[in-house]
């Protein structure tokens, strides 16, 4: 499979580090605000990513944290926020220029944020298909806005790259374009728009489907909002293209037998006249006390038929809590 598509990816990030583009591929990262958090311009400038990855519940207990695709340095700060240890957050990019960026950012970001050390970020280079990282060394990992520039083949190595530096239990959190509509042939084979994330967007299904592949046993859909369109007076199609950005979190749990638990908002409600509903399955429901169920629980509730049992549709949001 050719992959001059990633050198195209390579030469834009390069002119991007050199000379900011605000919004150049994606809807910029929402910025935490955060008590004694300061983010200098520069690095907001060079936010390039679709929404948000880690949420700070992710960061608990000293986690070392490593993001791929460094950008302007800014979701390395906001970890490091949390870490503030050396080299508890790890940086990877294969572009020389924006890791060059991202150290002359970290300078600037020390002078206006008193707690913040350069040495609490580690800048490693080298791309995600092949991570300078060793196995079970990870706690949470993240990429925002990657992930989908890649083909099928690139995409499943950086996913099982993730994989495999993930200690266990450890959470892979990722923001890409989805596309739910049929991208034409000419827009997937254009480099630059796949460099600009836009048309290497799959169905959500299909993504969720790479990530369960590779071995992660949760999944969770955090977010999924309106991003973009792609439109016949602009681009090579006959019609409008609607694409999201999701937020995902993976989790690397063993898989269960019956296959991986994905949450993409569901709740159960059981409204009957007993003190509780027990499916006997490790799922309890007390009266009309929702319980988020991930997909695979819901459709065995639903199943059931119970006319004293409600499950709501897919809300594609989902902050913790379930069933499993």
């Amino acid at each position: 499979m050719s992959t001059g598509y990633l050198e195209t990816t390579k030469n834009i990030y390069r002119e991007a580090a050199e000379h900011p583009q605000v919004g150049l591929c994606c809807t910029t990262t929402p910025i935490w605000s955060l008590p004694g958090l300061k983010i200098p311009k520069r690095m907001q400038e060079m936010n390039y990513g679709c929404g948000s990855t880690v949420n700070p519940r992710d960061l608990v207990k000293d986690p070392k944290i490593l993001y791929v695709g460094v950008g302007g340095g800014m979701e390395l700060l906001q970890f490091a926020y949390f870490s503030r240890q050396t080299g508890g957050v790890v940086g990877i990019d294969v572009v020389d220029e924006m890791l060059e960026a991202s150290r002359k950012n970290f300078v600037e970001a020390e002078r206006v944020n008193p707690w913040f050390k350069s040495e609490f970020v580690e800048l490693r280079k080298g791309d995600a298909l092949h991570l300078p990282v060793e196995d079970n060394s990870i706690d949470v990992a993240a990429q925002n806005c990657l992930f989908n520039i890649f083909k099928e083949d690139e995409l499943k190595q950086a996913l099982t790259e993730m994989y495999r530096v993930l200690k266990p239990n450890g959470r892979l959190v990722l923001s890409d374009p989805t596309c739910e509509t049929f991208m034409p042939g000419a827009l997937k084979d254009d480099e630059r728009l796949r460099a600009l994330c836009l048309s290497g967007a799959l169905p959500l299904k299909d993504y969720i489907k790479m990530i369960t592949d590779i071995g992660f046993g949760t999944v969770e859909i955090r977010a999924k909002r309106p991003y973009r369109i792609l439109d016949p007076k602009h681009y090579a199609t006959d019609k409008l293209i609607f694409i999201e950005s999701v937020e995902v979190c993976a989790i690397k749990d063993p898989m269960p037998d019956d296959g991986p638990c994905v949450f993409t908002g569901k709740t159960a409600i059981y409204f009957g006249n007993e003190d509780f509903f027990d499916d006997h399955k490790g799922h309890v429901l007390m009266p009309n006390q929702p319980l988020a169920v991930c997909d695979k629980t819901g459709g065995n509730l639903a199943a059931l038929q119970h006319e004293d049992i409600y499950i709501s549709e897919s809300t594609w949001f989902y902050d913790g809590g379930g069933c499993c």
